[in-house]
């Protein structure tokens, strides 16, 4: 990696981030010297758990009474108890601002724009809670949610937490068995769905799938529909339905916030579900809340003043995670539409129109942009932005470089990595550090994130196992009805006892920063050699015929060889050319063992709903294996494109 930076803060935003002023609050209280910066807040979270963890929610001014005691049975992991004796509400901190400053705005691909303040979302939240609570929902009850990212959704989930029931969600370009196999686990009560969305230029319709879903999830016994399409849509048979307007209660008042235990659950989550049936991972309100706070106050600076994007479903994690600004007192801006809509401006569009500080997006997207030639410093002002955050895989070193030469100079871009199973990040960034080309920033503050060989030692500018060797509050509570926790146990810490194994392949620089290198389920091993996919996409990334690509390795001849698929730009063709300039690139700047032994031209590839790549599902297919659950996939029709290829038969 480079060692000069594309971007360090000015001393004027390093001065005025609130992770400087919570240093200052600790050196004030003679935890920290003065003027300390990132890496020594995290050093000492580290060796303070307890008194990090109760600073962080003195600090972001967590609504609630934390008790006494902040971690019990701290040397067991999993088994650690949080805060055991605080009481909190999930809801009740993202509604402690009640002005009429904006809360939500909604964007529809279609150009719809909505705008409630938070005044106006407390009171939609207080009509809501009435109705549910009429109904007998509250704590020990699942509300779901088969909605696109549209206000009602936000709305549906803080009155359903308010209560203490538990909300879980998919978006609705699902299909219906990939909902069935969710929210069939979870048995919730109540089913809150839109009647459509728009999607790529289309209206879809939602309503046609319910009556089976509906048959098959018997516990739900109230349907709330939101019309989006049409004004009155035509309400499906199967239970008692209403829609969403005339399902609220206009004559509540306040609301009354239920209380409850730090590890109450508030969400239930579900694994991508592409190699099995999903697991149905359970969030508790208090490690969520803290967590979310954290990285966006300490490590994201977003404040009462921002305006917080994210593009992303509410099947995805980032969801929730942008939900969760509304605890900071931000205006968020909700999107549901095709990120590409407008030939990719659509978004761009946005951060002037809505002036956006913090953008959220995927690494995919800021690639697309650079592919399709488009230089938002030429075309859009971009004069409120001060922050790129991007997930969902990992950020290569060119698309770094392109945010800083086509895109705003004086920006943070922030790499983050984590996941739905902690709902949050192991590692992130902060704009009071230095940003590197291919980069992760920095460690999440206090989560004890390291690097391990395949012997379990932690290791320094090596690659090897992404993990997090102590106890942290966002520790999912558990899976759905795995009652003896054996498979949480297994999913996380049969790898290193004791020790959160994430399933990431990475590294650690030389400046404490990360580099994820891919999903160490599906790392290559040609000749017994480990090489992280993102390795190689980095160097397919730089051929200009290519508009996409997956790698996996293939079994043959009792060993593993490296198989690479393209998807080219329109009019090109695969050819011997083009297969010796893919090949040199990756040669000349990896090594020989990274060069594929098959290039496949294909017309498509297969992703998740949440726009990943899924290589698993590819390699499964190339071997003839089955791949479960494909409605967890926004294209499952790709997939045929790899099966019983003659070129892979040789």
């Amino acid at each position: 990696m480079s060692a000069r930076p594309l971007w360090k803060p000015s001393p004027e935003r390093r001065a005025e981030a609130q992770l400087t002023r919570f240093a200052a609050q600790l050196a004030a209280r003679g935890a920290l010297p003065e003027h300390a910066d990132y890496f020594a807040v995290h050093d000492w979270a580290l060796a303070q758990p307890a008194r990090f963890w109760r600073a962080v929610w003195d600090f972001t001014g967590v609504v609630g009474e934390p008790g006494t005691d902040v971690l019990t049975d701290g040397d067991r992991f999993p088994g650690a108890h949080w805060f055991p004796q605080a009481r909190l509400n999930f809801a009740e901190n993202l509604l402690r601002r009640r002005d009429d400053h904006p809360a939500l705005v909604g964007l529809l691909e279609n150009g719809e724009r909505r705008v409630v303040s938070y005044a106006q979302l407390y009171r939609q939240v207080a009509a809501l809670v009435a109705r549910l609570r009429a109904l007998g929902i509250g704590p020990g009850d699942r509300v779901a949610g088969l909605m696109p990212n549209v206000p009602e959704a936000v709305v549906a989930m803080l009155a359903t937490t308010a209560l203490g029931a538990t909300w879980t969600s998919c978006s609705p370009d699902f299909g219906a068995s990939g909902v069935i196999d969710r929210f069939g686990q979870v048995a919730p009560r109540v089913l809150f769905c839109a009647d459509g969305y728009y999607y790529n230029g289309k209206a879809c319709d939602s309503l046609q799938r319910l009556e089976g879903i509906l048959q098959a999830i018997d516990s739900i016994e109230q349907l709330v529909v939101v019309p989006l399409l049409s004004a009155r849509p035509t309400l499906p048979q199967g239970a008692p339905a209403a829609l969403f307007g005339d399902f609220l209660e206009d004559t509540a008042a306040a609301i009354e916030f239920a209380r409850l235990p730090f590890d109450h659950p508030v969400y239930v989550m579900y694994s991508s579900g592409t190699t099995g049936a999903p697991k149905c991972i359970v969030h508790g309100a208090g490690g969520s809340l803290l967590q979310h706070l954290k990285e966006h106050r300490l490590m994201c600076d977003i404040g009462p003043g921002d305006v917080f994007f994210y593009y992303t479903t509410c099947g995805w994690m980032m969801w929730n995670w942008l939900v969760s600004g509304l605890a900071s007192g931000a205006t968020l801006i909700l999107y549901d539409g095709s990120p590409f809509a407008g030939e990719g401006r659509l978004l761009l569009d946005a951060i002037d129109a809505e002036g956006i500080s913090v953008f959220g997006t995927s690494a995919k997207f800021i690639a697309a942009l650079e592919k399709a030639g488009i230089r938002p410093a030429q075309t859009h002002r971009l004069d409120t932005l001060k922050t790129i955050l991007s997930t969902g895989s990992p950020l290569l070193h060119e698309n770094f470089e392109y945010v800083y030469r086509d895109f705003k100079q004086d920006i943070c871009l922030s790499s983050i990595s984590g996941g739905t199973d902690i709902l949050s990040c192991f590692v992130g960034g902060s704009p009071t550090l230095p940003v590197y080309a291919g980069e992760i920033q920095a460690p999440g503050l206090g989560m004890a994130v390291e690097i391990r060989d395949a012997d379990g030692n932690s290791v320094q500018a090596q690659k090897g196992e992404l993990v997090c060797a102590a106890p942290f509050p966002s520790c999912p509570l558990g899976f759905w009805n795995d009652v003896d926790g054996e498979r949480f146990r297994a999913a996380y810490f049969q790898r290193f006892p004791g020790v959160w194994a994430q399933g990431d392949y990475g590294e650690v620089t030389a400046n404490r920063g990360f580099i994820i290198h891919g999903r160490s389920d599906a790392v290559l091993n040609p000749g017994g050699v480990r090489i992280g996919t993102a390795e190689i996409y980095r160097q397919v990334e730089q051929c200009d015929s290519v508009l996409e690509s997956v790698v996996i390795g293939q079994q043959w001849q009792d060993d593993v060889r490296v198989v690479l698929f393209v998807v080219l730009r329109p009019g090109r063709t695969l050819d011997a050319a083009l297969e010796a300039e893919i090949r040199r690139l990756i040669r000349s700047n990896t090594t020989p063992r990274h060069v594929p032994a098959r290039i496949v031209q294909v017309a498509d590839i297969p992703r998740t709903l949440s726009g990943k790549i899924v290589e698993l599902a590819v390699r499964n297919v190339v071997h003839g294996l089955p791949v479960s659950n494909t409605d967890a996939l926004a294209n499952p029709e790709a997939l045929a494109l790899f099966r019983d290829l003659p070129s892979l038969q040789c």
